[in-house]
C-alpha cells in the first residue's frame, strides 16, 4: 500500500462572519504589522480599508500591496516584497481569490527563504517555511487559500511556473461568503468552472485516495447544484454559501491528489496571452478528459453520478461520455466561450504551448500521459 500524506491550512474558518474571527486570530497570535495583498477592484470596494480598520481595532498595523494582475508575475512578487520589507511587517493577509493569494505566497517565501521567486519552481525546493500567511478568499473557485501551490509568471519567458511546495501553505483559510457577493457573473462562472476543473483532475488523478475522492465527488455535486444559480444571481446567499464549501473540498482533493493537463495546458494560454485561467479551464476541462475516458472512463462515470445523474446501465465508456456532455452543458449554461478561438489564442502557438505544458508539474499526474502530438490534438478540438 501507498503512504498518503494530506497538506493543507491548520485552521479552517468558513462562513458569516468568517473575516472577524480571523482578526481576532491575527491579534491572539501576536502578530504586530500586517502586508495585505490585494488587487485594486477589492480597494475599490473598500474590502481593504475595513480590513485596516478591523485590524487597527485589535491594535494591529497593515500595509496595503494592491499591484496584483491576473495572472501574478515575478515582478508583482519583487514589488510586494519590497513594501513587506521597508515596512518591517511579519505576517500577510492575501485578501482576494487566487491572484492574490498566490502572489503573497511568493512573497512570503521569498522574504524567508531569499534569493528570488524562480528558484522554487517545482516541488519543495524551499529550505524554511514562509512568513505566516492568513488567506480571505473572496472567490469561490481556485481554493488557492488551502493549498501548497503557487503559480507565478515569469514575465521574462512568459511561463507560469508551478511552485508545489508545502511551505507556501497558508496558516489560516477564510471562506466568508459576505464577500462573495459582489462577484460579477463572468467572474463567477469562471472560479466556479475552476473548482469543478480541480475536483475532476483530482479524481481522474494517479495519485488520488479515498480522502480526496470524497472531497472531490461532494464538490462536483455541490457546483453542479448551486453554480448556475450563483450565476443567475449573486445575491443568492446560499448558493454562496455552497460554492464557497464546494471550491474548499475541491481545492483539499487537488492540494493532495495533484492535478492534470487540464492545468498543464491552462497555465500555458494564461501565461503566454494573459487569459483568465478558470475560463481556460472550463475550455479545456472536456476535451482533455475525452482524452483520459480510454484509462479513467469508469472514474469519470463516477462524476457523472456526483453531477446527478442516473448511470444505472450504463458503460463506462457511456458514462464517461455522459460526463463531458454534462460539463459542456454547465460551461455553456454559465457563458463560458466555446473554445480558445474566441480568447485570441493562435493555432500556430500550439507547438511551443504543447512543449511547456509537458514540462509543467501539474500534468505528472495525469491518469495517462501524453506525447507531443496529442497535447497538439487537444489544444485544436478545444480550438
Amino acid at each position: 500500500m501507498s503512504v498518503a500524506t494530506f497538506f493543507m491550512p491548520s485552521v479552517n474558518i468558513i462562513g458569516d462572519g468568517a473575516v472577524q474571527q480571523a482578526v481576532e486570530y491575527a491579534a491572539a497570535s501576536g502578530f504586530k504589522t500586517a502586508l495585505i495583498v490585494t488587487d485594486k477592484p477589492l480597494v475599490e470596494l473598500g474590502y481593504a480599508k475595513q480590513l485596516q480598520d478591523d485590524l487597527a481595532a485589535k491594535g494591529l498595523a497593515a500595509h496595503v500591496f494592491d499591484g496584483v494582475q491576473a495572472n501574478p508575475t515575478t515582478g508583482n512578487v519583487e514589488a510586494g516584497l519590497k513594501i513587506l520589507q521597508a515596512n518591517k511587517c511579519d505576517f500577510l493577509i492575501s485578501l482576494g481569490g487566487g491572484s492574490p493569494h498566490d502572489c503573497a505566497k511568493g512573497i512570503a517565501l521569498v522574504a524567508r527563504n531569499g534569493g528570488d521567486i524562480r528558484d522554487y519552481e517545482g516541488l519543495d525546493q524551499s529550505a524554511k517555511p514562509q512568513l505566516p500567511l492568513i488567506a480571505i478568499n473572496t472567490t469561490a473557485g481556485t481554493a488557492s487559500e488551502i493549498t501548497r501551490f503557487c503559480i507565478i509568471t515569469d514575465e521574462k519567458t512568459l511561463i507560469k511556473m508551478a511552485i508545489v511546495d508545502k511551505h507556501v501553505t497558508p496558516v489560516l483559510s477564510v471562506n466568508d461568503p459576505r464577500l462573495m457577493k459582489n462577484m460579477p457573473p463572468k467572474l463567477t462562472a469562471a472560479t466556479g468552472m475552476d473548482a469543478l476543473t480541480h475536483a475532476v483532475e483530482a479524481y481522474v488523478s494517479t495519485a488520488a485516495n479515498p480522502i480526496t475522492d470524497a472531497c472531490a465527488l461532494k464538490a462536483v455535486t455541490l457546483i453542479s447544484e448551486n453554480l448556475a444559480n450563483a450565476v443567475a444571481d449573486g445575491k443568492d446567499m446560499q448558493a454562496r454559501d455552497q460554492m464557497a464549501y464546494a471550491q474548499l473540498l475541491a481545492g483539499m482533493a487537488f492540494n493532495n491528489a495533484s492535478l492534470g493537463y487540464v492545468h498543464a495546458m491552462a497555465h500555458q494560454l494564461g501565461g503566454f496571452y494573459d487569459l483568465p485561467h478558470g475560463v481556460c479551464n472550463a475550455v479545456l476541462l472536456p476535451h482533455v478528459q475525452r482524452f483520459n475516458s480510454q484509462v479513467a472512463a469508469a472514474r469519470l462515470k463516477d462524476i457523472t453520478a456526483a453531477m446527478g445523474e442516473d448511470v444505472q446501465g450504463l458503460s463506462d465508456a457511456d458514462g464517461a461520455k455522459r460526463c463531458i456532455e454534462l460539463i459542456e452543458a454547465l460551461s455553456k449554461q454559465v457563458g463560458i466561450p466555446a473554445g480558445l478561438e474566441e480568447l485570441g489564442v493562435k493555432k500556430e502557438d500550439f507547438a511551443v504551448l504543447a512543449t511547456n505544458a509537458m514540462k509543467d508539474a501539474c500534468g505528472f499526474t495525469n491518469p495517462i500521459q501524453p506525447t507531443h502530438d496529442q497535447v497538439v490534438e487537444i489544444f485544436s478540438a478545444a480550438y
